[in-house]
């Protein structure tokens, strides 16, 4: 049997499942031609876990994927270097905010003028409403 050291990462789950929702618009082969690969089948080693994703190709497999690249980086530093450096990563830099994430941080900075809010209980209530819990 075939070692595949990257099998049971988040990033293989992650790539196999996009794989499939993506399934009725576009094939592996345009999704790896999208992400730069010159080898079609290298989406395949990702997905199985034989190979991992460069760091560098990140953005460019985030937009064949279509999905958030702050995500996807996340996914690939933890694969890279560990779930424990990984973690320290964010613990120093804090956690990679996605592009809906940023949505949200200019609509609360433009409703509030700029001024800086501070999350109060009230505020928290209100933004768990909006998600239901």
């Amino acid at each position: 049997m075939t070692r595949k050291p990257h099998a049971d990462t988040p990033m293989a789950k992650y790539v196999e499942r996009r794989i499939l929702e993506l399934k009725p618009k576009k094939t592996q082969v345009e999704i790896a031609a999208a992400a730069g690969y010159t080898n079609p089948n290298m989406i395949t080693m990702i997905k199985q876990g034989s190979s991992k994703v460069a760091l560098d190709r990140v953005p460019a497999l985030a937009r064949a994927l279509e999905c958030d690249p702050a995500l996807l980086m996340r996914l690939a530093l933890e694969q890279a270097i560990g779930r424990t450096a990984a973690e320290a990563v964010v613990e120093i830099f804090g956690d990679p905010v996605t592009m809906n994430e940023r949505g949200w941080i200019q609509a609360i900075r433009a409703a509030s003028n700029h001024t800086d809010p501070r999350l109060t209980s009230r505020s928290q209530a209100v933004i768990q409403a909006i998600f239901g819990r």
